[in-house]
């Protein structure tokens, strides 16, 4: 599609799970059946190396793979130096570098990514109406290239280094106490008693079983922190303790809410990130 308006846009499949690389080319063959997969790729390091063979449009990345996973796929892939074009005025404009979709089963790994646009993702299993909102994205982005509506290269390096921390534990320091205020003092408190954090514009709050608690470290803060595999975002403003959840509801709107033993407060979910409840 680089340089062709009419050309069909190519894309290569990375996943270290065949049958799951075949439900996602089927699937795509579904919602959008101009797309060409040009190459599956079983691990980030053959995504890489087949995305500076092909210079498909699109990259299509599991998360976790084996070896060098899809976050470290994916800064490798935005690095590629861009083709040149292939001689006289006449030539096609070369290869500018390709959209990246993430396919995951943890959608807070890729939910940050998604609202800002630089990236889109794919839940496991892939499921038609939730590929058909990243197929529709896909497009309006591919008709966008080159255009100022594109996110900065600078912005997709932050995103994927951000995330690189998020699946790699050794990557950072996580928190084991928090020290917050609890009236006139300063309390310890250790982060597997946390039930929830909420935030407002000034204050974080730290709820436990038996203390309500303020620090002024801000959610996006505590996200890179705290462990991503205990500690969920279930809102741009709440974080809960997997370990607490003692279950989902829908109320009359039909928005779903956190319960969490050892508090009566119910959590809103909000609308990003309803896909870590998937099914209730």
């Amino acid at each position: 599609m680089n340089g062709d308006a009419t050309a069909r846009p190519r894309a290569v499949i990375a996943d270290d799970e065949r049958l799951l690389r075949e439900q996602l080319r089927a699937r795509l063959a579904e919602v959008w059946p101009e797309l060409e997969i040009v190459a599956e790729a079983k691990n980030g390091l053959e995504a890489v190396q087949l995305t500076e063979q092909l210079h498909p449009d699109l990259v299509f990345l599991d998360i976790r793979m084996p070896g060098m996973n899809g976050v470290e796929a994916a800064r490798a892939i935005a690095q590629l130096p861009d083709a040149e074009p292939a001689g006289d005025d006449d030539a096609d404009d070369g290869w500018q570098g390709c959209e990246l979709v993430f396919i995951t089963a943890y959608d807070q790994y890729a939910v940050e990514a998604f609202e800002q646009g630089v990236v889109d993702y794919v839940l496991k299993p892939a499921e038609r109406g939730r590929l058909q909102v990243t197929v529709a994205r896909l497009k309006k982005r591919l008709a966008e290239r080159g255009s100022e509506e594109g996110p900065p290269a600078t912005g997709m390096q932050q995103l994927l280094q951000k995330l690189a921390a998020r699946l790699d534990p050794a990557a950072a320091p996580r928190l084991k106490w928090i020290q917050a205020t609890v009236g006139q003092s300063i309390q310890m408190i250790p982060v597997e008693d946390v039930l929830f954090f909420i935030s407002d514009e000034k204050y974080t709050r730290v709820q436990t079983a038996t203390v309500e608690a303020l620090i002024r470290k801000p959610i996006k803060e505590l996200v890179d922190e705290l462990d991503a595999e205990v500690f969920w975002q279930i809102h741009r403003s709440t974080l809960v303790n997997t370990r607490h959840i003692a279950g989902v509801t829908r109320d009359l709107r039909g928005r779903q809410l956190v319960a969490v033993r050892g508090h009566p407060e119910k959590l809103e979910v909000s609308r990003s990130y309803a896909g870590l409840f998937k099914g209730m």
